[in-house]
């Protein structure tokens, strides 16, 4: 660790053992697991640094220049600077930077644009919709009428005409492009095209592909939709966070919806770790990792189709890849066990056209800890082993730590 956060460790030590053995105890964790969950990363000692900042202990409700607290001048810089840093990063005339998490943003965006009862069309949950595009357990689905659009029954791929039927057929106020586990590109203008058609707003989830965009790797929304909600941690490697970005005649609307109708006070330490996030991801080094993050799941996705299982979509554009292990006979949840005890951590997914459980996984984590193909080769061929119980977990757990010695997230 940098010598700041050994420094607070050593006094977190003294002062709470038993939660600094727990903060330890996940470090280790993180350290010596493959982490294989596609929305998570790791940060940079640098966003670390600023989330640990002193920025913690101020209350800053409102919008700079315009608190309801005072002292918060040198706060005020801090979130022009990370909204200005968005503005530039992702081309967008206007950046709200203070939403707590994706939900967040997405919750702000509904408040800007619907009023309950509005219909919407989104991506149905069990082809990959969020939680926000419509479950009966969120706000979502609760607060509004959704209608879910699917994907291709044999090639896993959105199916473009159906959205725009169920469009024409149900004229919805808005419609929601994005995925947690889509793993090819969006086709923005085909969304913007069928929204202008309906006269319905198009507000796209990027929480997963944002990172990819900032690095020139995945095609950018914003020129298209109305509202982008996104989060800033996943590939864009920032703290856990949310952001909106939008057009300046929608940029008081968005304001307002998350200051004062949805949220309280801003969290200024994760705006400034956004701030520190933007201008890495504004670096040539981050364009590279971007480009590297989707070469090492293509080779990924190719390796394990090699291994016996099922690839959803043949393959991927992103940093996502969900895979069936049905071919190598263990369904998803067992198949997630068994590569956890083996020490490698990844989540279930719905499979599209189907109740079974597949699995998804990402290699922007692994990206980072500066893995390349000939590791993603590696690694298929330990999952695979493993699923097959042609590897036992011992001899398996041993590799990864082998794997992970060589490859730490944290140098040092």
């Amino acid at each position: 660790m940098p010598v700041t956060q050994t420094l607070e460790a050593d006094v977190l030590r003294r002062q709470d053992p038993e939660l600094a053995e727990i903060l330890l105890g996940e470090l280790d964790r993180q350290s010596t697991t493959l982490q294989l969950i596609a929305a998570e990363n790791f940060t940079s000692p640098a966003v670390l640094a600023a989330l640990g900042s002193p920025l913690a202990n101020k209350y800053a409700e409102g919008y700079p220049g315009a608190r309801h607290h005072g002292g918060c001048e040198i706060v005020d810089v801090a979130e022009r600077l990370a909204v200005e840093r968005a503005k530039a990063l992702f081309g967008a005339d206007h950046a709200n930077v203070q939403s707590h998490s994706g939900s967040s943003a997405v919750l702000a965006a509904y408040a800007a644009l619907l009023r309950p009862g509005d219909t919407v069309l989104a991506m149905g949950l069990s082809f990959g919709g969020h939680l926000t595009h419509g479950s009966p357990a969120n706000f979502s689905g609760r607060w509004f009428d959704f209608v879910g659009y699917g994907v291709d029954a044999e090639t896993g791929l959105i199916d473009y005409e159906q959205v725009h039927t169920l469009a024409r057929t149900h004229r919805p106020k808005a419609i929601v492009c994005g995925s947690i586990s889509y793993p090819r590109h969006i086709d923005y203008a085909a969304f913007r095209e069928i929204a202008d058609r309906v006269g319905a707003y198009l507000i796209a989830d990027a929480a997963h592909p944002i990172g990819l965009v900032a690095g020139g790797a995945a095609p950018n929304p914003v020129p298209y939709a109305d509202v982008v909600c996104a989060t800033t941690h996943k590939v864009l490697r920032g703290p856990r966070g949310g952001m909106i970005l939008c057009g300046s005649e929608l940029a008081e609307r968005v304001d307002r919806a998350v200051f004062p109708f949805t949220q309280g006070g801003a969290q200024m330490h994760t705006i400034a770790a956004k701030a520190v996030a933007f201008g890495e991801a504004a670096t040539p080094a981050f364009t590279a990792y971007a480009h590297q993050v989707v070469a090492n799941a293509r080779v990924l996705a190719e390796e394990l189709a090699d291994e016996g299982l099922a690839v959803i979509t043949g393959g991927t554009d992103t940093h996502l890849l969900t895979v069936d292990p049905a071919p190598l006979r263990v369904d998803g949840r067992t198949a997630r066990g068994r590569l956890a005890a083996a020490g490698m951590v990844l989540d279930c997914c719905v499979l599209p056209h189907g109740d079974a459980r597949g699995l998804r996984l990402g290699t922007a984590a692994l990206t980072t800890q500066g893995m390349g193909e000939a590791e993603m080769a590696r690694i298929a061929v330990l999952f695979a082993g493993v699923l097959r119980e042609d590897i036992e977990g011992k001899k398996a757990r041993e590799e990864v730590r082998e794997l992970t010695g060589r490859f730490p997230p944290y140098p040092g």
